[in-house]
């Protein structure tokens, strides 16, 4: 399987996020809370960045792209536990404004909208790590 297929996939997968979210909060108003935030401020530059390193063919661009996908990636597991009732809700930041617990979609009982977030971003970082993985693998052949 060629790397490539990761790298423009998840770069699909960014920006379906990316334009999710947006149709959430600006076309449906759903109001996002404060981890529906730092969720945001994680995925939107992985739409640029990936879209950067795939035009410029830069074998370096999962090394800018993991940090944010696995800082993402934590708070929406996060998010999602909390809304799940797994962490109460005592321990989130949404203490006032929107309520982090709030659950504006749920299909099959189970998948909202951080469970969408983190399997975005679950699917970016394990597409990273693979594209790393080869592409260290092509130094040490030269």
């Amino acid at each position: 399987m060629s790397t490539r297929i990761l790298l423009y996939a998840s770069w699909a997968i960014s920006l379906l996020a990316t334009v999710g979210s947006l149709y959430a909060s600006e076309i449906i108003k759903f109001p996002p809370c404060v981890l529906c935030w730092y969720q945001r401020i994680a995925m939107y530059p992985l739409t640029v960045i990936l879209l950067v390193g795939i035009l410029t063919k830069d074998k370096n661009v999962p090394l800018f792209v993991l940090p944010l996908s696995i800082v993402g990636g934590a708070v929406a597991l996060f998010h999602y536990l909390l809304q799940r009732g797994v962490i109460p809700e005592s321990a989130g930041p949404c203490i006032l404004g929107i309520s982090c617990t709030r659950t504006y979609v749920e299909w099959f009982g189970f998948v909202t909208i951080p469970f969408l977030s983190m399997l975005a971003f679950v699917f970016i970082t394990l597409s990273m790590i693979v594209v790393l993985r080869y592409n260290s693998s092509l130094w040490r052949k030269k």
